[in-house]
């Protein structure tokens, strides 16, 4: 019995390590629900003391105290990085610091962070601003002008991004590029006076004065007090005035290229100068050039009639005079180029211009004289009297028409003679006998029409006049000692 009671466990307590330990760790027998309290414990933890570094950093933005700021911030970044709020309170730290570029890094992770919200993109291009015009206060203008172009980018419809943007390409010399830029803007909003102004003072640093002058001409249209525009406008037509007495003054010289130079540089600052125009043409005409003559001298017309009025609807005296003027000098290049056609031998081409000449000016015998002239090379006899006829009776004591009645009629009964009709061939050398009567050939012309008429007497005459005249002719020898 004692034996049997000596093998019994002495003392219960003795055991429990025994008993404790087949079956583990009790922490086996922790619920879920336990593990999850415990970790949303820490998730706490980190956004409490997130939140702390967060209120810290405000209390150092309150107190100026910007890189404490930026301090406590990144240690709240550090702790929760998803959070869009800690890196746009970080980089407006910055931006006090003028650190742009962290400012920059910040935004751009906010933007991609909450890409819905279009004031953190437009702060970003803030802040690209801020960066560019420090660039363009150190005068390097490149890098400015690259950040503006981000600025633009990501705000627009801002005009003052575009507007240092302009400032930029301006600096860099780049002008062409800064007028397609404002002409977009034209092209795209309503048109403003300040717009045209812009672009034309642009043009004019490219020396583009007739592109500048029709800006500023649009620019006052719109508002015809606009200073800036009237006195650029002025500035121009003083230079064309300057101009054009340099080349009155070459002209005079003799020297008309350096003259049409200048006249030219005058148009282009005064492109709607009338008498600009007609002095050109005149210089045009007198070099030659004369398809070049006419568009100026009708430009000078055009002008001429769109000139100012007076109260009653009339023309000043000057523009009636300018006009009147235009019209002589188009009417003198007209016949000019003719006459330089009927010399190469373009009789078509010449007489289309005579057209136009007659047409603007009827009472010039000249044109009927010379366009005669061409018909009479064209053997268009009939057209040709008919115009030296006119000729006649515009200027009636004028030998060079005479002369020319003279041989037009002499050819057409030179012409009837051939056709056997003497009556009428001895008609026409009778008329041109009347008008020439010194020309030998013209009587025994007239007497070889008598003769086969058999009126012997009357063209004995007739060659004993041509002998007379011109002893040294056979023919007319011959028809003498016939008849």
């Amino acid at each position: 019995m004692n034996a049997s009671n000596n093998s019994e466990p002495k003392n219960p307590v003795s055991q429990q390590p025994f008993i404790q330990k087949p079956f583990g760790s009790s922490s086996i027998f922790k619920t879920s629900e336990f593990k999850l309290d415990r970790c949303l414990n820490g998730t706490c933890i980190i956004k409490d003391k997130a939140n702390t570094h967060y209120g810290a950093g405000m209390e150092a933005v309150d107190q100026l105290e910007f890189e404490n700021a930026v301090t406590c911030f990144t240690k709240a970044i550090t702790l929760q990085p998803e959070q869009t709020q800690l890196y746009v309170v970080r980089a407006e730290a910055y931006l006090q610091l003028c650190d742009f570029k962290s400012a920059a890094l910040d935004y751009k992770h906010a933007c991609y962070l909450d890409p819905q919200k279009k004031a953190y993109f437009h702060r970003l291009g803030f802040v690209y601003y801020l960066q560019g015009q420090c660039y363009f206060d150190l005068e390097m203008f490149f890098e400015a002008l690259n950040y503006f172009a981000k600025a633009v980018e990501l705000k627009p419809g801002f005009r003052p991004y575009h507007m240092r943007s302009l400032a930029c390409l301006t600096a860099l010399g780049r002008y062409s590029d800064a007028i397609r830029m404002v002409t977009n803007w034209l092209d795209s909003e309503t048109p403003s006076t300040d717009l045209f102004t812009l672009r034309a003072r642009l043009h004019h640093q490219l020396s583009q004065h007739i592109l500048c002058y029709y800006d500023l001409k649009e620019a006052l249209r719109l508002n015809p007090s606009c200073p800036e525009a009237r006195a650029l406008l002025e500035m121009m037509e003083q230079g064309g005035e300057c101009s054009r007495q340099q080349a009155v003054t070459r002209a005079v010289e003799g020297d008309l290229s350096d003259a049409l130079r200048r006249i030219t540089t005058a148009l282009e600052m005064n492109p709607e100068n009338a008498q600009y125009y007609l002095f050109r043409g005149i210089l045009y005409r007198r070099l030659k050039d004369f398809n070049a003559a006419i568009e100026d001298l009708t430009l000078a017309v055009e002008f001429s009639d769109d000139g100012p009025k007076l109260p009653e609807g009339e023309k000043p005296e000057e523009s009636e005079d300018l006009e009147r003027d235009a019209h002589i000098q188009l009417v003198l290049t007209y016949n000019d180029f003719a006459v330089h056609c009927f010399t190469q031998g373009f009789y078509s081409e010449a007489i289309m211009l005579l057209n136009k000449a007659i047409h603007e000016q009827r009472d010039e015998s000249r044109l009927f004289i010379n366009r005669g002239d061409c018909f009479f090379r064209q053997k268009q006899w009939h057209y040709a009297l008919a115009d030296y006829q006119q000729a006649e009776e515009l200027d009636p004591q004028n030998t060079t028409v005479w002369l020319r009645l003279a041989v037009i009629h002499n050819t057409l009964g030179l012409h009837s003679f051939e056709n056997l009709n003497f009556q009428k061939a001895a008609d026409q050398f009778s008329v041109a006998i009347k008008y020439n009567p010194g020309e030998a050939q013209y009587y025994g012309n007239h007497a070889k029409a008598l003769s086969r008429m058999q009126r012997m007497e009357e063209a004995k005459q007739d060659a004993v006049c041509a002998y007379i005249l011109d002893p040294a002719n056979d023919e007319a020898s011959i028809h003498m000692h016939v008849l």
